[in-house]
């Protein structure tokens, strides 16, 4: 007779799993896609998706831009505002004046946890808005006009 496995609790399993990767490695960001998960542990898509969503009602992970899952910290905040009003946030806080180098798309990627491609997105925004000036490959971005504050009441 052959063994038959339940699938009942499997995502419950990798997402046990999961956490205890992120709880071993305390320099984990960013968790492996549905796909890694598929090829690991022999399951589904569906059964990828429903681990991840285990670990964001634990706290532990939230989804980013672009499919990608990261790893939330104890005491880490995260943002829910569009990343382009947080990269408007970097030329006042950072104190950048018109005409200063604006981060590149790399190290923004790499500082945000997110990919590349949404990173590129957002910047046009803010060329589109007038914010930053120039871009394109192997040019710096540079500050076109230092945005007001809103106002929060």
């Amino acid at each position: 007779m052959s063994e038959h496995v339940s699938p009942r609790g499997t995502f419950l399993k990798v997402a046990d799993a999961l956490k205890a990767q992120i709880a071993d490695n305390p320099e984990l960001t960013e968790l492996p896609s549905a796909a890694d998960l598929m090829r690991d542990f022999g399951v589904s898509r569906g059964v990828a998706l429903r681990a991840f969503s285990v670990l964001q009602r634990y706290g532990v992970a939230e989804p980013v831009p672009g499919g990608r899952w990261r790893v939330i910290r104890e005491g880490q905040r995260s943002s829910r505002r569009p990343l382009e009003k947080q990269f408007r946030d970097i030329i006042t806080d950072e104190g950048l004046e018109v005409g200063a180098a604006f981060p590149s798309a790399s190290a923004l990627a790499t500082r945000f946890g997110v990919s590349r491609p949404t990173v590129t997105k957002a910047l046009d925004k803010l060329e589109a808005a007038g914010v930053l000036a120039g871009g394109g490959q192997g040019k710096v971005r540079t500050v076109r006009a230092v945005p007001i504050r809103e106002e929060r009441s």
